[in-house]
């Protein structure tokens, strides 16, 4: 008798781990932000300039990755990406120059960065077609999770052992971590002899059916739904990334305590689960473009409120808002892109949409680090995220369904 444990669980659970260690990880810039800055005396744009590296190297590699994760799939490149991420942190516990932070953290841990999301959700859309939404959202928990716990971790570490060993501890255990369980992934049930979701139909499979109707790279870019989900991301990276960078020394300029300050990062990510599991279950009933449209419309109001938040409590409030929306808006995205395109490209297809995203990150938060250094505040840098925001709502709501059929299919 066969067991009824399904396999694509494992993905689940390898995926969630990835998720919170890389991301986890990367949440911790801003805690670091000003320890670079005491330790150097660089600026608040040089700072900027290295995660704009990271988040610029993890969508040109998102798309590299895709693209081999579609034909060799995900153990290898997640083995790969999981060293040098943890051989960046080590190395950044030694580095003096400005260089050596470009190298390491904007080139290095930038490929570790790369393959977090279009690996891990790429795969969990193969693996279940009903669950799609909901399995993408707990895989997307454990970057909640990570973004709750990494940062205080961080910021105590830093307090008692100093910032040089924290990046040290952090480089040893996201290696270790992230090759042990990149052993688990599988690229799809298929390869075992599985069907999406443990299901056992008979005749045409559910997986082969939503195959054949699936769209090549080629076939979606001529669609007005690829470029408005490009530009959308383009324009949600931009406002997410840069907030996560910049929050944190924005809250310790407002006079919050190092510890309040990362706790405010940290409460992001603890509501962020909730916006993960919500929306992504949300975005298997109603659909990718109400899910993507109503989170924007929260991260609007979040960004907003934020522009007048001058004190602890407006700024935990803030978190809460803001959390929600982004959880939300990096869980709806991979099912969204299936929704619409298909699973035989998803990896590339999801990958581009990635780097279009991350253009967006790699820019914001380099020029929000210039604004603040040559205004001494944010609040430009502000009004500049809410705008972005607005444009990505109105080009999600120009999100329109696409035919697909087996002529689609071929380049």
């Amino acid at each position: 008798m066969k067991s009824r444990y399904f396999y694509g669980y494992n993905i689940v659970a390898a995926g969630f781990v990835t998720q919170a260690v890389v991301i986890g990880a990367m949440f911790t810039y801003g805690v670091f932000f000003k320890e670079l800055e005491a330790a150097f005396g660089w600026s608040r744009t040089l700072v900027s300039g290295a995660s704009s590296v990271a988040f610029l190297c993890m969508g040109v590699g998102g798309v590299i990755a895709g693209t081999l994760n579609d034909r060799i799939g995900p153990r290898i490149l997640l083995s790969v990406s999981g060293i040098c991420l943890g051989l960046g942190y080590i190395l950044m516990s030694q580095m003096g120059t400005p260089w050596q932070l470009y190298l390491l953290y904007g080139l290095l841990v930038g490929i570790g960065f790369a393959t977090h999301d279009v690996i891990t959700l790429s795969t969990v859309a193969r693996w279940f077609i009903r669950r799609r939404g909901m399995m993408t959202g707990l895989v997307k928990v454990g970057t909640g999770g990570g973004q709750l716990v990494v940062p205080l971790l961080a910021a105590a570490m830093i307090a008692r052992l100093g910032w040089r060993s924290t990046y040290l501890v952090i480089g040893i255990l996201s290696l270790a971590a992230l090759v042990a369980v990149a052993q688990l992934m599988k690229r799809d049930p298929q390869g075992l002899g599985l069907y999406p979701d443990g299901d056992h139909p008979d005749g045409t499979t559910i997986g082969q059916a939503a195959q054949i109707s699936s769209l090549t790279l080629k076939a979606a870019t001529h669609t007005l739904t690829f470029w408005c989900l490009c530009i959308t991301e383009f324009m949600v990276f931009g406002c997410l990334l840069t907030t996560i960078v910049h929050i944190v020394p924005h809250a310790r300029d407002l006079g919050l305590q190092p510890t309040t300050a990362a706790a405010v990062l940290s409460t992001i990510g603890g509501v962020s689960m909730l916006g993960r599991i919500v929306m992504g279950t949300a975005n298997d009933r109603i659909g990718g473009k109400r899910s993507l449209v109503s989170s924007l419309a929260l991260l609007i109001i979040s960004l907003v409120w934020l522009q007048i938040a001058a004190n602890a409590w407006m700024l935990f409030a803030f978190a809460v808002m803001y959390g929600f929306a982004h959880g939300a808006l990096f869980t709806v995205m991979s099912p969204t892109v299936a929704e619409f395109f298909g699973t035989a490209s998803h990896g590339l297809i999801f990958g581009v949409v990635l780097f279009s995203g991350t253009l967006g990150g790699s820019m914001g938060p380099l020029i929000a680090g210039y604004i603040f250094d040559i205004s001494g505040a944010y609040r430009a840098a502000f009004i500049t995220l809410t705008v972005m925001a607005c444009s990505g709502l109105i080009l999600a709501i120009l999100i329109r369904p696409v035919e697909r059929g087996t002529a689609s299919t071929g380049d």
